[in-house]
């Protein structure tokens, strides 16, 4: 029987089984960011432990970092002690860092593809649950926690319980102004939040081999919103020429036998998966979320749904409801918005902003919308002004921030107001995810345009 290309990746990387427990598995690179670090950090001096293989570790502040000013002190000291504390301890432990303002700085999920710290093949980790994004090189690629830091950083293994595997087909063409953010909230949707539990998912058909890196690198973002363990997809000549020439790829003949064995990792067409779903891409439309959670999305022309019969369900549905301001059956699309978001990890990249661009392009920002427009590194910024974006952008009347997570979560000077509507490019719309009291429609950057200018949420293909 063949092997799915999850298989052949965890099996290269087994480093010891534990009967009836999990496997001993080993990393090939692990991202620090400033908020789940610290105490791992402790836990090394306590034990006084140094990193064990500190090569293998990339560090760089984005959660609490703002998107203004960035030359000067961050003035909040619960956003500057942590930004601090990562410097000092990547210095001491001797790990790679690119602090606030260095060109190699941004969010970590962008930045490690941008420098080719990310390749395929590789057991990725991070102290951050949307790891899942690095899974679109075929890699696996997911979240772990505190404790789990400070055991990648002692030994560069982890203990994990092999996952079950799931492959997830969208076959045929998508139409005009659906993007991949699109195909990931209506995957969400059918499978709900929880659908994917305890599987590692592969992504495939044809919408997915035709997507570019960035767009592949959202899908797999996306993945652990419906539950699963990460999210991944078979590299191909689209995954080798996005590596190719980035800073830390194989170079010279290393490039030519790490190609030869890159190639090697696809699925067998006998591969057997633990579940199988397909789904059509003609049936996938410009999507919007309406509750509070990412599984609670609709096209952007339907209504809000019933409420289920079920009393427990019910009861969580109406309360989530209540919590927006929607009601049964009601149309969101024309509805004035306070707040648009364009970046993140899910939607902080050069092809967003160029999608989103393509839209405002002679128009004029709406007078009735605060606009925060954050590229998801510095390199993504220096590629919006190289490709005249910025003019465009700033035409219209909007402002391009410095990079960071941002209005993604509560976590820096990016707040949504309470009560405010914000529609975000971003990977959760929970309660006060963008700040106390917010209220979050998640959509793809194409929506977030169009709602840009028009202050309402609007079909872009009205627009395009």
């Amino acid at each position: 029987m063949g092997k799915t290309l999850f298989d052949k990746i965890w099996d290269s990387h087994l480093v010891d089984h534990i009967d009836n427990g999990p496997d001993q598995l080993y990393i090939d690179r692990h991202y620090c960011h400033e908020v789940t670090s610290p105490q791992a950090f402790d836990g090394l001096r306590k034990r006084g432990l140094k990193v064990f293989r500190p090569e293998k570790t990339v560090c760089a502040p984005d959660h609490n970092i703002p998107t203004k000013n960035q030359d000067k002190p961050i003035d909040d000291p619960k956003s500057r002690i942590p930004v601090e504390t990562l410097e000092k301890n990547a210095k001491e432990f001797g790990l790679t860092h690119y602090p606030i303002g260095d060109p190699r700085n941004g969010i970590i999920h962008v930045i490690g593809p941008e420098q080719g710290f990310t390749l395929p093949g590789y057991t990725i980790v991070c102290g951050d649950s949307h790891t899942s994004t690095h899974g679109a090189f075929g890699a696996i690629a997911f979240g772990i926690g505190t404790s789990e830091i400070e055991m990648v950083l002692a030994t560069q293994c982890i203990l994990q319980p092999r996952p079950k595997t799931m492959r997830i087909t969208v076959n045929g063409e998508l139409k005009p102004g659906v993007t991949a953010k699109d195909v990931a909230l209506y995957i969400i949707s059918k499978m709900t939040t929880g659908g994917a539990t305890g599987y590692f998912v592969e992504y495939a058909g044809e919408v997915v081999r035709h997507m570019n890196m960035e767009e592949r690198m959202t899908l797999c973002n996306l993945s652990i919103e419906m539950g699963a363990r990460g999210g991944m997809i078979a590299p191909d000549d689209v995954t080798f020429a996005y590596v190719k020439d980035r800073p830390n790829s194989p170079k010279g003949e290393d490039w030519n036998k790490t190609l030869a064995y890159w190639k090697t990792l696809p699925s067998d067409e006998d591969a057997i998966f633990d579940k199988e779903i397909v789904f059509d891409a003609a049936d996938i439309e410009p999507r919007i979320t309406y509750g509070t959670n990412p599984g609670m999305g609709m096209g952007i022309n339907e209504t809000v749904p019933d409420a289920p019969i079920e009393p427990s369900a019910r009861v969580s549905y109406l309360k989530s409801l209540e919590y927006m301001g929607f009601e049964e059956g009601e149309k969101l699309i024309g509805k004035p918005v306070d707040y648009v978001f364009l970046g993140s990890c899910t939607n902080g990249r050069i092809e967003d902003f160029r999608e989103f661009a393509s839209v405002v392009k002679g128009r004029k920002k709406a007078e009735n919308v605060t606009v925060w427009l954050v590229p998801g590194s510095r390199n993504v910024l220096q590629q919006i002004k190289e490709e005249g974006l910025d003019r465009i952008l700033t035409d219209a009347g909007f402002e391009i921030r410095e990079p960071g997570c941002s209005a993604c979560l509560a976590m820096n000077e990016d707040r949504v107001p309470a009560g405010k509507l914000s529609v975000s490019t971003s990977n959760r719309n929970f309660e006060g995810r963008q700040g106390p009291g917010a209220r979050t429609i998640l959509a793809g950057p194409l929506i977030a345009a169009a709602t840009a200018v028009t202050g309402k949420i609007t079909d872009p293909r009205t627009l395009i």
